[in-house]
């Protein structure tokens, strides 16, 4: 069964701007590729997706098993051998203003046409194997440099931990929180984050507790991301556990 793949324009339609291939009368069919590319020079370059897919639904709904790479191939093949007849065209024919016109809507209308191309419809095979093996080549080195990425990283990991006394957890935590207090002399923090989850990973992931992990969840009412309003959620220290303090030292002569 001959395939279909443009929807033709109904007898005595008369709209102007429509999507539809052919005349409005009577007109020979076997010439559907030179109307398909009569209405191709008279589209907004806007209307080139709706229009590729306009014609592609018509195809699936009228043809069985109907793949899209099938249409694609059979547009661009004229669309492509148009171009090229165009390219050699004698240049001093009467008619050489409509064919540069004609020629450029084609390029245009061939970009889009390769921007959804995903077949390589117009390139050899050799161009595919070139691509694809420096495309091997760039994975093999994003590998490489992943590889080399995570061996750095690994260097400064451990499966040591500092241990705290059971039932001083906030006695530490006091201490971390003094820290965030500290001012340079010249008025400065000495120590500068932008969250206060940061403090918290570190303690989590660095110490332990009577050798048992530190839940981030429960230390977390302890750094509020606001100190000026911590929140109902915050919690202070303990007075019981506020031990020490860190101070500037003294100065001596």
């Amino acid at each position: 069964m001959k395939r279909t793949y443009f929807k033709h324009r109904h007898r005595f339609d008369f709209t102007k701007y429509t999507f539809d291939v052919g005349r409005p009368l009577f007109w020979p069919k076997e010439f559907e590729d030179n109307h398909v590319l009569y209405r191709l020079y008279h589209l907004k370059e806007s209307d080139y997706p709706t229009f590729y897919k306009y014609h592609l639904d018509y195809f699936f709904n009228h043809n069985e098993n109907g793949q899209e790479q099938e249409f694609f191939q059979h547009l661009y093949g004229i669309v492509s051998d148009e171009l090229g007849g165009l390219k050699v065209k004698d240049r001093y024919n009467s008619n050489h203003g409509t064919d540069v016109k004609n020629k450029e809507v084609l390029k245009g209308f061939t970009e889009f046409m390769k921007s959804i191309d995903q077949w390589n419809t117009d390139k050899s095979k050799d161009t595919i194997i070139a691509e694809q093996q420096e495309e091997i080549l760039k994975l093999k080195n994003q590998l490489g440099e992943a590889k080399q990425e995570l061996k750095d990283a690994r260097k400064l990991e451990t499966s040591d931990y500092i241990n705290i006394a059971d039932g001083y957890r906030n006695t530490l935590l006091d201490l971390y929180l003094q820290l965030q207090e500290i001012k340079l002399p010249n008025g400065k923090e000495l120590l500068l984050s932008q969250t206060q989850s940061v403090w918290m990973k570190m303690i989590c992931k660095y110490f332990r507790e009577g050798e048992q992990e530190i839940n981030f969840e429960t230390i977390r009412r302890y750094f509020p991301g606001d100190k000026r309003e911590p929140g109902d959620k915050h919690s202070p220290i303990p007075a019981k556990s506020k031990l020490y303090h860190i101070g500037q030292a003294k100065k001596y002569s």
